[in-house]
Parts: structure tokens; sequence; C-alpha cells
């Protein structure tokens, strides 16, 4: 594999520059002072902060991006060999490389590289840890698959000491990196378009586990069915966080405020050692929470800065982001796209004010939405009313004979109203009609089903 010098700044360019992975990455060989090109099929906020920074974005991929000044080609897993940049490229002889593969040269700069992974949980994860390290003025580089308003965007250029970063399990992408200190958070079937099963998943998250060095650590959410097969014959320090009592990381007397903030005990190894309040709600966020306090003990964080850093974490967009209000009727938009993120999410929402609780889901590709009807289903009727959107097909054309339908009748099925639509149009003009003052109204989903709450407001 191709090898970047980052002493030796070369032209990089990125099939697929808009991601927000691909675009924190390119961002940062931009501060290391590399030539940037990129070509994404439309213009948006992070395209647009790129060619501020001095890119050239191309918004049309064709092989004729592929200019002789290019040294080295980065590709997302979403690009096929008969991309017309990518076959150019190679065409060329250009040495190419995968946006996990770029990521992994760059954690090898570092003293302290982190990977933090799992099923849920990494964007709101990696964000805590931001907002402690910078409460500590650690200077760390960041990248985080979400919009951050302490870091302005989704990336964060800093020294040369720590790196931190999200580390995606989909098509193994994450063993491509070199992390010394790893976070699990957990490991469950989600991805079935490219894995067979959670045992071929969880085979890839012990491949994961086992790229640290024995001097690294490993924190690992104990409350993973049978999690020692993860780590067992691990020689690096193995830190647990979860339920049990017996993890070194636990919490006790969980309580929320009105907005459904939680406060709690934290524990360690059994002692009651702080009194923790987050400043974002929902009870899954406790966990993410010991995960990240665990991380940043093991980099030597005084408890102080651990404090002020989850206080003054009030979320990235599209984790239970309060998007606004209209006439009385609370707007919230969350990412959430599998059923157990559904269900946290839901959770979270009983705990904050509203009288009747209805969620407008969109579900995110055909393959999940056909391995997790049923799920989806039961997850989802835990709203008053649900309203269903399309499928977003993402990277996938194959519908698999599955539609938003499927979904509704199971939903209807245990109970709960569910009604679905063809367009945002029709969804936004159904909500207007029923949606009254006191009501809370959730958007759900990874694919573009923000737009219906920003439409409603205004935004």
């Amino acid at each position: 594999m191709y090898e970047i010098d980052f002493n030796r700044p070369q032209h990089v360019h990125f099939i697929g520059i808009g991601g927000i992975s691909m675009s924190g990455l390119a961002e940062i060989l931009m501060e290391e002072g590399f030539t940037v090109s990129g070509s994404d099929p439309q213009k948006s906020e992070l395209t647009v902060h790129l060619e501020g920074k001095g890119a050239r974005v191309f918004y049309r991929q064709q092989a004729s991006n592929i200019g002789d000044s290019i040294d080295v080609v980065v590709y997302t897993a979403a690009v096929h060999p008969d991309n017309p940049e990518y076959a150019r490229a190679v065409e060329k002889g250009l040495p190419v490389l995968s946006r996990a593969e770029l990521l992994g040269q760059m954690m090898k700069n570092y003293k302290y590289a982190v990977g933090i992974a799992g099923t849920h949980g990494k964007t709101t994860t990696t964000s805590m840890v931001t907002e402690i390290l910078l409460a500590a003025q650690r200077d760390p580089t960041i990248s985080v698959g979400g919009i951050l308003n302490s870091i302005g965007g989704n990336i964060r250029v800093g020294g040369p000491e720590l790196f931190v970063t999200e580390a995606c399990e989909y098509t193994n992408s994450f063993l491509s990196f070199y992390p010394n200190m790893e976070v699990i958070l957990n490991i469950e079937e989600d991805h079935l378009d490219f894995f067979k099963d959670l045992q071929d998943i969880r085979r890839s998250f012990r491949l994961f586990a086992q790229r640290i060095p024995d001097t690294g650590v490993l924190v690992i959410n104990s409350d993973i069915d049978n999690y020692q097969e993860i780590t067992e014959g691990l020689k690096c320090r193995v830190v647990t966080v979860g339920k049990s009592a017996d993890s070194d990381y636990t919490a006790g007397h969980i309580t929320y405020d009105r907005y459904a903030r939680d406060t709690f005990d934290l524990m360690i190894h059994g002692e009651k050692a702080e009194v923790i309040t987050l400043g974002v709600p929902g009870e899954h966020n406790v966990y993410n929470a010991l995960a990240a306090i665990a991380l940043c003990r093991e980099l030597g964080v005084d408890m102080k800065y651990i404090k002020k850093g989850l206080a003054d974490f009030t979320g990235t967009n599209r984790r239970f982001e309060k998007k606004g209000e209209l006439k009385g009727v609370t707007i919230i938009d969350d990412y959430a796209h599998h059923p157990r993120e559904i269900s946290a999410t839901l959770a979270t929402a009983k705990n904050y004010p509203h009288k009747k609780l209805w969620c407008v889901f969109q579900p995110h590709t055909y393959t999940r939405t056909k391995a997790f009807l049923d799920d989806f289903a039961r997850s989802l009727a835990a709203a008053d009313e649900v309203i269903l959107a399309e499928i977003y097909g993402a990277r996938e054309t194959d519908t698999l004979g599955i539609s938003s339908a499927d979904i509704a009748v199971r939903i209807e099925a245990l109970g709960t109203k569910a009604r679905c639509f063809s367009t945002f149009d029709e969804i936004e003009t159904f909500i207007l009609e029923k949606c009254v003052q006191g009501d809370l109204l959730i958007t759900m989903g990874a694919g573009d089903i923000v737009k219906v709450g920003e439409n409603l407001l205004g935004q």
C-alpha cells in the first residue's frame, strides 16, 4: 500500500469529498500544506467550507477531473471500480487509497491515537471526549461524524500529541486504523449488506481490538454479550464500563431534569467518586459518558475537566437536536436509524415535556429495513403516533420487495397508529393538520428526513 509522507505535501484528490469524514480528512491535509481537490455530486455546506479553505471541488464526477498535478487519489467505500475518476486514476498509474487507509496513516503521526467504535453512540461519545479534552486544554485533533458547535464543524486540527476519531466497522474500515487506545461501545447486528451475521460483526470487532499494541488501552462496555470473547488474550490494559456492578466504571442513582438530562453517581470500582451532570438527555448517554470518562482518565485528564466537558456538551447536530417550535409544537431531529437507537431516542422523549409524542421515521436502506422489520415496528410503537416516509435507499437501488408500508402494518398490529406518505409535502401537510400545542414531534432517520422539520420551521 502506498504510504503518504506527511512531511512532504502533495496534491491529493478526494472522490466523494463532501462526505462528513472525507471532508474532515481533506481539511486536515490542507492544514498540513497539502493541495486538495475533490468531487461530489452536489454542493453542500461542507464542500463550500472546503472551497473557502482553498480546495478545488468539482460537482460532477468525470475522468477529466483527474489532472496531471494529482499525486494521490482517495475514495470512499461507495466508489466502485467503474467510477470514471477511479478508473482514470488507475489508468494513469496513480496510487489510490481508501478513506480508511488514509485515516489510518494519519493516526501513526500522533502519540495518542484514539479510535471510538460501536454500532451506536460513536458521534456522541467522540463529541463528549472532545469537550473534555478542550476543557483540559489538551489541543486534540478531532474527526467526528457530525457537526459539533464547539469546534465549528466536524474537524479540529490540533497539536501532534492527540488524535481522536470515530472508528466505523462498515466494510471493516476500522481494520485499516492504527489506534493505541480504543473504545468499544456496543456490538449489535447492523450493516447486513456487508456482514453475514452478528458473529461476523463480532469477529470484526475482535480484529479491531487486536490492533491495540501491548502498551495501549481498550475501554469496552461490559454489557456487550460475552465481551470477554473480544478481549481474551489481549495484552493491553482493558477497562470496563457498563451497568454491571463488576464494571470498573458504572452509574448509580440516575435522575433526570425536566428536559430529560441526566445526573448520576459515578462509581469507580464500586466506590462513589463524583456526581456527574450531563448537558444531553437520555439514559443511553449515561453509558456513552462512562466510556468518555474512562478514556479521558486513562489520558490523565483531571476530573474537574471531565465534569466541565460533560456539562458543557449539549449535543451535535441530528442527535436529539431541538430544531425549534411551531405553534407550540416542539420539533426535534434525531439520526437514529437502527431499532436500538430508535428505542433509546423515544425513551428519552418520554422524559421530555409533551402531550402527544409523534415520530416521523424514514427507514435507511432496503437491506436494513428487511433485516429489522419486526424490530423497527416494536421500537417505533413506543411513540403515540408514527408517520413513515419512503425508504431512503442511500447506496442501494434494489428494493428487495420492501417498503415502509411493511413497517406500518406491523406497528398497527401492536396497537399504535401508523401512516405512510410518499412525499415530504404530504407529511408536512398532515403534521400541520394534526399536531397541536404541547405535542412533541421527532423527525428520525439517517437520510434527509430532517428537511421535514426544517421546512415546517422555514429554516
